[in-house]
């Protein structure tokens, strides 16, 4: 029996696989400690998505070799070199790999490193996990895309689509709901695309899932534009239902449909548009998040414009920023690069841009009174969510999975604050 620190970074998808590697360790007879310090091994789950991210998992991973050390997630898988430049001792563990979690693990307790990147997984629904948060259960639906983006690296460390069939995935959101969950995550690398490759869709698994007759609330994952035209009314209808927030988060990259033709995006400023009016237009407050890269090597000041004039229409509740950068093994790396302080100067515009509209979209929230389910445990602060997945922080005493009536009385750019109402 072992201690085993485990720790994750990046996308929703990432912390799955890490509550599945630490579910899976526990069943192997070994114990979870609270930090590295305290361990005989360390996992830690990586990202590799973003060229300020990868530089982070290498200065951790740097820090973290001095022990015995498994580096698993994507970046192993897409810059394997990168991973061995730096830690060359650490044993490696791929996104879709985790059947063979204990077995890495064991062997580099013993001093013997293992590689274990190759895509071994049929499904990742059912395994045993450990959450992160007991009140949100996040499932994977599906692993890879059938997108080809040029700046990306997810294609590289996760592969083509590979949907988990809708029946396990509906049986282990029961699971989850029984061991005490208030909130689902359907989570993927693109939830859009979800069922294409098994006969089956997204609305079809929303509307399955929403029609388990427990008292939770589903939140559906990101999913990429291209591929909502069609899904788009039937995943309205899904949407219908109660449980389901109304909240989507759609990456667009940018208002250029040049640009995104030169990404390989395979959709149009256009579909963005028409998806965010089609859902606001039917549902009352919906929440739209998105993606947004400046300074992608093709961007030209014409192209940015673009972007800046879509998210003026558009008018996002969330901006996720990027400034582009070069990812090892993507065909955009290979591209001129734009100046680096004419990135940084898209990077304030969208950003002072993105802030106002933030502001003013949670200001019409202002003296709402509804239900709010308390999900999230940060900086020691219990914060819950509206059926928009509005982010509310109340100074009332409460305690994580309850639910309750709130009337909102402030409004800042990065959520709500509010009063507990009988």
């Amino acid at each position: 029996m072992a201690k085993i620190w485990v720790e994750a970074y990046g996308c929703s998808a990432s912390f799955a696989d890490s509550e599945m590697i630490s579910g899976l360790i526990v069943n192997g007879g070994h114990v979870l400690v609270e930090n590295e310090k305290d361990s005989d091994l360390s996992v830690i789950v990586t990202c590799s998505v973003k060229d300020v991210t990868a530089h982070k998992m290498v200065h951790r991973i740097k820090s973290l070799k001095s022990k015995p050390l498994v580096v698993a997630g994507c970046l192993p898988k897409a810059e394997q070199v990168t991973v061995e430049k730096f830690s060359p001792k650490a044993s490696l563990l791929g996104p879709n790999s985790l059947g063979k979690t204990l077995d890495v693990i064991n062997f580099t307790l013993k001093g013997i490193r293992r590689i274990e990147i190759t895509d071994t997984d049929v499904s990742k629904v059912g395994l045993p996990k450990v959450r992160l948060n007991p009140a949100v259960g996040i499932i994977e639906i599906a692993s890879g895309c059938m997108s080809e983006c040029t700046f990306c690296q997810t294609k590289l460390a996760k592969g083509d689509l590979q949907s988990y069939r809708l029946g396990d995935i509906v049986r282990q959101v029961k699971q989850e709901i029984e061991e005490g969950c208030a909130e689902i995550w359907l989570t993927s690398t693109d939830n859009g695309c979800y069922g294409f490759d098994i006969g089956t869709s997204l609305p079809k698994l929303v509307q399955s899932v929403s029609e388990i007759e427990y008292d939770f609330m589903v939140r559906v994952g990101m999913m990429n534009p291209m591929y909502l035209p069609r899904i788009k009314d039937k995943l309205l209808e899904s949407f219908t239902n109660d449980k389901v927030f109304k909240f989507l988060h759609m990456p667009v990259q940018s208002g250029s449909d040049k640009v995104l033709k030169d990404m390989k995006r395979l959709h149009t400023s256009k579909i963005f548009h028409d998806v965010n009016h089609a859902f606001r237009n039917r549902f009352y407050k919906f929440t739209i998040a998105t993606d947004i890269i400046v300074g992608f090597p093709t961007e030209t000041e014409e192209d940015f414009i673009k972007t800046v004039d879509l998210i003026n229409e558009t008018r996002p509740d969330i901006v996720n920023l990027s400034r582009y950068s070069a990812r090892s093994g993507t065909k955009a790396s290979q591209m001129d690069q734009i100046d680096i302080s004419e990135v940084k100067r898209r990077s304030k515009t969208v950003f002072d841009l993105a802030k106002r509209i933030s502001q003013e979209r949670n200001e019409e929230w202002i003296d709402w009174e509804g239900e709010v389910l308390f999900d999230e445990i940060s900086d020691g602060i219990i914060k819950g969510r509206n059926f928009a997945y509005k982010q509310v922080v109340t100074d009332n005493k409460v305690k994580l999975g309850q639910k309750f009536n709130v009337r909102i009385t402030k409004a800042t750019q990065n959520g709500l604050y509010g009063i507990l109402v009988s």
